[in-house]
């Protein structure tokens, strides 16, 4: 399997602070804003844009983390994962502009399962989606407000993103000859 490197660490540095600049502006300010990441690299994501939203505006943005796994419609499908933290912050999401974030966005099945958990924990004033990667190929009409790169792939190939927290490296890849990634 053929495997090439698409972002390297500052290419996804410069992503993130994009995104996060994309978001204040869209936002009108961070005074009404949370993050929730999607585990498990969107969550590092969210905590690396709330670090940026937070000095880019003086104002600290609450950042949590929300687990999809048994909102997910293909659990009978999937391999078995276990449940992560779900870390809502203590201001809540309540009539805020809650910023989902994941790394790739790839059918749409994991932000529908992301909406759904939303219902269950309160009544957002909106709903924003920030990926790192975008690759298309999506079964339901979902489509990101913050892209840190869009990656036209075919479904046969595989989009990886590796972040030092978890991986020890940090970079996005194309890994071409296996099943699509979620």
């Amino acid at each position: 399997m053929a495997v090439r490197t698409v972002l390297h660490q500052a290419d996804m540095t410069r992503a993130l602070t994009r995104i996060a600049h994309e978001i204040l502006e869209a936002a009108r300010g961070p005074e009404s804003l949370v993050l929730l990441g999607i585990p498990t690299r969107g969550v590092e994501l969210a905590d690396r844009l709330g670090t940026l939203l937070t000095e880019f505006s003086g104002v600290e943005v609450p950042v949590g983390s929300l687990d999809v796994t048994m909102y997910r419609d293909d659990l009978d499908r999937q391999p078995t994962r276990g449940p992560a933290p779900t870390r809502i912050p203590d201001s809540g999401i309540d009539g805020r502009t809650v910023v989902l974030v994941d790394d790739v966005l790839y059918s749409g099945r994991t932000i529908r399962a992301a909406l759904d958990a939303l219902t269950d924990l309160g009544r957002p004033a909106a709903v924003r989606l920030a990926v790192l990667v975008d690759r298309g190929h999506r079964q339901l009409p979902i489509r990101p407000d913050f892209v840190g790169k869009n990656l036209p792939s075919a479904a046969s190939e595989r989009i990886y993103v590796r972040l030092a927290a978890t991986d020890g490296v940090e970079e996005v890849g194309i890994e071409s000859g296996s099943e699509g990634d979620e």
